[in-house]
Formats: C-alpha cells, sequence, structure tokens
C-alpha cells in the first residue's frame, strides 16, 4: 500500500504553542514540517524565513520541507538548505534558469522540487520534472491560507503521475492549497503521495491536533482501502 506523507503547514501553527506541537509530530511520525516562503513580490504576502527554518531543525528530526514563493530564488538557496534532509521547492516561473536552480539546490546539499501554480500547465515541467525528487501541485492561488479549492487542478495530479510514469522517473507529487476533510478523498484518488495541512483538516481548531491527526489516518486507510 503506498505510503502517503503528511506535511503540517507550519504558517498555520501557534508559534506559543509550537514545541508542544512538534513534539506530538515526532511520536506521530509525521513525516515533514512544510514551511511557505514568501516575500511580498512573488506572491503578496510575507511569512517565515531562514531564521525559523534553523530553529525548527534544531529542535526538531522531522525533515523541513521549504516551498519558496520567491524572487532571486538563487541568491537564497543556500540560506535554506543548510539543515540536513531538506527538500526545497521554487516555482520555474520565478527564475531565468530553472535546471541552473535545481543543480544549485542539489549542489547546496537540498533535494530539489517545483511547484506550479493553478493556471501553469503540468506541461510547462516537461522537460524538468526528471531532475527533480517533489513536485507541488498549488490547488489555491499561492499567497494565503484559508482559501477554497480550485476545481481543476485536482486533474493535475493524474497528469503528474502519467508523466513521471513515461519518463520512468518517481516524484513525489504533494498537493498544497484547501487540503480540507472533503477534498482530501479526491486528491488521494487522483494520486497524491504528500499532503499540506493546514487550517482545513489538521489545524482544524474543532478538535485537537492530535484527534485530527487520528483523523487523518482514518480516512487515508479508507480511501486506501475502498
Amino acid at each position: 500500500m503506498k505510503r502517503i506523507r503528511l506535511a503540517p503547514s507550519m504558517m498555520c501553527a501557534d508559534f506559543i504553542r509550537l514545541k508542544p506541537e512538534l513534539d506530538l509530530f515526532a511520536k506521530q511520525k509525521i513525516d515533514f514540517l512544510h514551511i511557505d516562503i514568501m516575500d511580498g513580490h512573488f506572491v503578496p504576502n510575507f511569512t517565515l524565513g531562514p531564521g525559523i527554518c534553523r530553529a525548527l531543525a534544531s529542535y526538531s528530526a522531522i525533515p523541513l520541507d521549504i516551498h519558496l514563493m520567491i524572487e532571486n530564488v538563487d541568491s537564497y538557496v543556500a540560506a535554506f538548505a543548510e539543515s540536513p534532509g531538506v527538500y526545497l521547492s521554487f516555482h520555474p516561473e520565478a527564475v531565468y534558469h530553472p535546471l541552473r536552480t535545481i543543480d544549485c539546490i542539489r549542489n547546496a546539499g537540498a533535494t530539489p522540487g517545483v511547484a506550479i501554480d493553478p493556471a501553469t500547465p503540468v506541461d510547462a515541467i516537461r522537460h524538468l520534472i526528471a531532475d527533480v525528487e517533489l513536485v507541488c501541485v498549488m490547488t489555491v492561488n499561492p499567497g494565503y491560507s484559508g482559501q477554497s479549492l480550485i476545481p481543476q487542478t485536482i486533474d493535475k495530479i493524474g497528469e503528474l503521475r502519467d508523466m513521471s510514469e513515461r519518463f520512468n522517473h518517481t516524484v513525489l507529487i504533494e498537493v498544497d492549497g484547501n487540503v480540507s476533510w472533503q477534498n482530501i478523498p479526491a486528491m488521494l484518488r487522483a494520486g497524491a503521495d504528500v499532503l499540506v495541512l493546514g487550517t482545513s483538516s489538521l489545524y482544524d481548531r474543532e478538535a485537537s491536533l492530535g484527534a485530527n491527526v487520528g483523523r487523518l489516518r482514518t480516512m487515508i486507510a479508507e480511501c486506501q482501502s475502498g
């Protein structure tokens, strides 16, 4: 049975109670800590930076899944690739030479990935997919949490799975944006491997984090068995 990886979105975390949350994630064997980096230029918001990445890596052994929604990507790769086991994804639209940026990430010791906006066709990364280990499918416009799903983005998950098989290169297909209780089954059926979890599921305040992790595990098991 395929392993589905869980990646809490740290921009949704309670920074007053961050250590207990990280301890819970470690106990629950969470796979990644997803960190959105926004610069106010590529997307209309500011979020986390290298400092929080270093702090998280110093406290937790859970690998960092860093999503760069920034311009001048190459200039910041070294700062975000410091920690061991980092996955580092960028938007090809934000750089002049995506293959060079992929090499830059790999040479810095991180695992390269790319992210595609809702309006970016899968075919736009056809010549990149063999060189990355992860593709992040944005199912909302990047920049803010709490947005509604853009329905046609679900089809891109299956398109990416087909493309990776044609190239005989396995990539992790990550889905990011309104990964909700309602939308998760369709995302899994389409072929998602990694779920970026925010306010519409893991950080749903109707229940505790621990209860929500349990609900996610149950939902994944039911989707895979049915």
